[in-house]
């Protein structure tokens, strides 16, 4: 079993740790744990709200799919250690570390 660490770029929200097995996505972790992470799609892969930045840990998930990086380039200011929560899938024991970014420009759940 592995850490997961939620950062947010809001520094009014303190960071939360809790804990992730393999097959978990971050998005799962984030809606059993009441984050407040945007995912309009429902966790498909059909949109970019549930972007976030992985800080640490970023071999610990699946590969990234094409698709997924198409709806990244989609994101409000991606960068390269960006991905979709919906998308992280741990596959490993290992620690990480996710940055959620502001959540109060974006509409939806």
């Amino acid at each position: 079993m592995a850490s997961i660490v939620f950062q947010f770029e809001d520094k009014s929200i303190s960071p939360k740790t809790y804990q992730i097995v393999k097959g978990e996505s971050v998005l799962d972790i984030a809606m059993d744990e009441d984050i407040g992470l945007h995912h309009n799609c429902g966790g498909v892969c059909g949109c970019s709200t549930c972007h976030v930045y992985i800080s640490q840990g970023m071999d610990s998930f699946r590969e990234i799919s094409d698709r997924e990086e198409d709806f990244i380039d989609r994101a409000i200011n991606p960068k390269i250690n960006s991905r979709l929560a919906c998308q992280c899938v741990l596959d490993s024991d290992s620690d990480v570390i996710v940055i959620v970014p502001d959540q109060s420009a974006l509409n939806g759940h």
